[in-house]
C-alpha cells in the first residue's frame, strides 16, 4: 500500500517527554503499512538517538535520521520532508502526540476535500491554543472566511506535491518564528485550506520543567527581526487593503500587544520589558497602518495607541489597572430534560473583585488620537464597552480535566443592563443557557465547565462557579444511552463539573429512599434518582449468603416528580433470606458495573419485603462492642452523679 501519511518528527533531548509521543504514533487507526513516522535526531546528547535506534528496530513503521545539531526546528523539518514517502506530511513536536484517530480522519478529509494543508483541532495542556477556529469543521477555509491565521504553529498535515510543487521549505538556522513564515506563506498559496474541528487531532502539552522551546525567553531583537519575515510574506501574496490589514493585526494583536498586557507585562522584570517594548514600537511605526490598530478591541487600541506614541509608563500603569479585570460566572439553574442537561448562568466582568460598571448612555467614538492620560483611556474604553454590549458573548465549553479536549456547547443568551448609581452607570450582565447532550462527548472522563465572556476588549475564560453550598442546584444523575452521567460541584471551590463516568455511590443511588420502594406479588417497585430519557434498560442483581441472582428491569420517566422509576420482576421463587439489591446501568456489558441500593429483601414464607441493609458481620461486632465500653463506662459514673446530687 502506498504510503499515505509521513509523519516528522524533529527531536533533540526530549528525555522521557517523547514517550508520549511514540505510544501515540503507535497507537495510530491508520493500517500499519499506510503511514510512517520519521525522527530527525538533531545531535540529541541525553540517550534520545539510542532510545530511537532501538524504536525502529522493532518498529518497521519508524524511521531515524541522525545528524549535528542544527539550533532550531527548520532544517529537522526540512531534512524529514525530503526522506518522506507519504502523501501529505504531518508536523510533531518530539514533547506532543496526536489524537489516536487523527491521521486517519486528516488524511480522509483532505482527500475528500482537495486540500493543500489540513488544520486538525487542538488541545492545549497547560497553554494556549486556538479556540475559535475550532468551533465547526471548515471544509474550504481561507484566511478571509476563517480566523486561520490565529493557528501559525506547524503541526498540520501539508500535501507532499504542495510543498514541492511551490517550493515551500522552513527556514533553518537559530532563529524563532520560523513557522510562522512557513504556514503563512502556505495558507495564502493553497488551492484549499480543511479545518477539521469536532476531533482533537494534536495535543500541544507544556512540560513539567516547561522547557519546551516556545516558553524560553527570547531576545526581542532577535525575535521581532524574524517577526518581519512573515509580515513580509504577507506582503508579498496579498494586495494593500482589508485583507492585508486583518492578516497584520494578528501580528499586532498576539505577539505585540498582548505581551504587553496586564499580568502578563508585569510580571516580566522591568529592564527585560523595556526592551520588549521597545523593539515592538519600532515594528509598530515601520509596519503598520491606521488600519491595522483600527480593527482590535477598544483595550487592544489602547495599548497599541499608546505603544505606536512611544509611552512605556503609560502601558505599564494601564496594564496595573487591567490587571484586576476578570470574569466571573454564577450557576442559576442545573436540570436535566429530556436527555439533555440544561445549564443557566450569568456572567459579567469584575474588577478589582467588584462588578464592573459601564456609562448607561454612550456611543462608539474612534480612538483618533493616543489618550492623554491612563485615566482617559480608562473612560474611552468603559464607553466603548458599553456602546458594543450588542457584540458580547458568553459561551460555555465542556474541557475534559485529564486531556484538555473542549468542546463548545449550544448556548443561548441575552444582554442585560442593571442600573446603578442613580442610572447613570450600568453593570452589563449576560444570561444565559447552555444545552449538553452528554451522548456527543466523546469518550469517558471528567469535564469542567469553563464560561467563555468576550466583552469590550476582552475575551477570558473562568470555571462555572463557585456556587454556595445552601443555593447551589443539586441535580441527579443521568442516564443517556449506556452513559451515566453525574453534574456535580467541586470539592472545596464549588464549580460545576461532569462525570461521564459514574459509578457506585458517586451516581447518588444512596438517595433512595425506603418508603419509595414497593414489592407487590413479584413485582419491584422504585423510585430511583436518576434521570432518564425515554427509560433505558437495567440489571439487578440479588444476593444472599453467598447466592447471586439476577433480573431485568426498566428505569422509565417518572410522571409524579423528578427521577426515574424503577420496574423488575424478581426471580421466580426467591429463596429465604436477606438480599442486597444492587443495580447496572450496562447489563449487557461483559462485565457490568454494580452499585449498591440502600434497602435489601427479606423473603420468607412466600412473602417479600423491603427492609434496612444488614451490617455486615465485623461492624455488627464493633457496635456491640462500643456498646459494651459505653454500658461500662455509664456503669462507672452513675455513682459518682448520684453522690453528688
Amino acid at each position: 500500500m502506498p504510503v499515505k501519511v509521513s509523519v516528522i518528527v524533529p527531536v533533540y533531548n526530549p528525555g522521557i517527554y517523547i514517550e508520549d509521543c511514540i505510544a501515540s504514533l503507535r497507537r495510530q487507526s491508520l493500517p500499519p503499512d499506510a503511514y510512517e513516522a520519521i525522527f530527525v535526531d538533531d545531535g540529541s546528547t541525553d540517550g534520545t538517538a539510542a532510545r530511537l535506534d532501538r524504536l525502529a528496530a522493532e518498529d518497521p513503521r519508524m524511521r531515524v535520521i541522525h545528524q549535528e545539531n542544527s539550533g532550531w526546528s527548520g532544517k529537522p523539518r526540512n531534512v524529514g520532508i525530503a526522506a518522506a514517502r507519504g502523501e501529505f506530511v504531518m508536523f510533531v513536536d518530539n514533547d506532543d502526540y496526536l489524537g489516536d484517530e487523527a491521521l486517519e480522519r486528516m488524511y480522509a478529509y483532505g482527500v475528500a476535500h482537495g486540500a493543500d494543508v489540513v488544520v486538525g483541532k487542538m488541545a492545549g495542556k497547560n497553554r494556549g491554543v486556538p479556540v475559535e477556529l475550532f468551533r465547526r469543521n471548515h471544509p474550504r477555509a481561507t484566511v478571509e472566511n476563517a480566523p486561520l491565521i490565529d493557528s501559525l504553529t506547524p503541526h498540520k498535515m501539508f500535501r507532499r506535491a504542495f510543498l514541492d510543487r511551490i517550493g515551500l521549505r522552513f527556514p533553518e538556522g537559530r532563529r524563532r518564528l520560523e513557522d510562522h513564515v512557513f504556514v503563512t506563506e502556505a495558507y495564502l498559496r493553497a488551492d484549499n485550506v480543511s479545518v477539521l474541528g469536532d476531533y482533537v487531532c494534536y495535543y500541544h502539552i507544556r512540560r513539567d520543567d516547561a522547557s519546551n522551546a516556545g516558553f524560553q525567553r527570547f531576545d526581542p531583537v532577535g525575535y521581532f527581526t524574524n517577526l518581519r519575515e512573515a509580515l513580509d510574506v504577507v506582503e508579498r501574496y496579498t494586495e494593500p487593503g482589508a485583507v492585508r490589514d486583518r492578516l497584520f493585526r494578528r501580528w499586532l494583536r498576539v505577539e505585540m500587544v498582548e505581551r504587553l498586557r496586564a499580568r502578563r507585562l508585569l510580571a516580566l522584570p522591568d529592564d527585560y520589558r523595556r526592551e520588549l517594548f521597545a523593539e515592538i514600537h519600532k515594528v509598530v511605526v515601520e509596519r503598520f497602518g491606521p488600519g491595522v490598530a483600527a480593527g482590535l478591541q477598544p483595550t487592544q487600541q489602547v495599548v497599541a495607541a499608546l505603544t505606536a506614541a512611544d509611552r512605556y509608563d503609560d502601558v505599564v500603569a494601564f496594564a496595573e489597572w487591567e490587571a484586576g479585570v476578570a470574569p466571573s460566572a454564577a450557576p442559576t439553574s442545573v436540570e436535566w430534560r429530556d436527555g439533555s442537561l440544561h445549564i443557566g448562568f450569568t456572567a459579567e466582568y469584575t474588577s478589582a473583585g467588584e462588578p464592573m460598571t459601564f456609562p448607561a448612555d454612550t456611543v462608539r467614538t474612534p480612538l483618533s488620537d493616543p489618550p492623554k492620560s491612563v485615566e482617559e483611556a480608562v473612560a474611552w474604553v468603559g464607553a466603548q464597552t458599553a456602546a458594543r454590549y450588542g457584540q458580547a458573548t458568553a459561551d460555555l465549553l465542556l474541557r475534559e480535566r485529564a486531556s484538555s479536549a473542549q468542546y463548545f456547547q449550544p448556548v443561548e443568551f441575552t444582554a442585560q443592563t442593571v442600573a446603578v448609581e442613580d442610572g447613570e452607570r450600568a453593570r452589563l450582565v449576560l444570561r444565559a443557557t447552555a444545552t449538553v447532550d452528554p451522548a456527543a462527548l466523546p469518550g469517558d472522563g471528567v469535564w469542567d465547565a469553563v464560561v467563555r465572556v468576550r466583552l469590550g476588549g476582552w475575551t477570558k475564560e473562568c470555571r462555572l462557579g463557585p456556587a454556595a453550598r445552601d443555593t447551589r442546584p443539586a441535580p441527579y444523575a443521568g442516564v443517556v444511552g449506556d452513559r451515566a452521567v453525574l453534574p456535580y460541584w467541586t470539592e472545596p471551590h464549588g464549580n460545576l463539573a461532569l462525570n461521564t463516568a459514574a459509578k457506585g455511590r458517586r451516581l447518588g443511588l444512596d438517595g433512595v429512599r425506603r418508603p419509595d420502594v414497593t414489592v407487590s406479588g413479584a413485582r419491584l417497585r422504585a423510585r430511583i434518582p436518576l434521570h432518564t430519557a425515554g427509560g433505558a434498560p437495567v440489571g439487578l442483581r440479588f444476593t444472599a449468603s453467598g447466592r447471586t441472582l439476577r433480573a431485568p428491569g426498566t428505569l422509565t420517566d417518572e410522571p409524579d416528580g423528578p427521577g426515574s422509576l424503577l420496574e423488575a420482576t424478581l426471580p421466580s421463587g426467591l429463596p429465604r433470606g436477606i438480599w442486597r439489591v444492587a443495580l447496572s446501568l450496562d447489563p449487557d456489558a461483559a462485565q457490568p458495573r454494580w452499585a449498591g441500593l440502600p434497602f435489601a429483601l427479606r423473603a420468607a414464607g412466600g412473602r417479600v419485603l423491603v427492609v434496612p441493609v444488614p451490617r455486615p458481620r465485623a461492624v455488627r461486632k464493633l457496635v456491640r462492642g462500643v456498646r459494651r465500653v459505653l454500658g461500662a463506662a455509664r456503669a462507672k459514673v452513675s455513682p459518682l452523679i448520684r453522690g453528688r446530687r
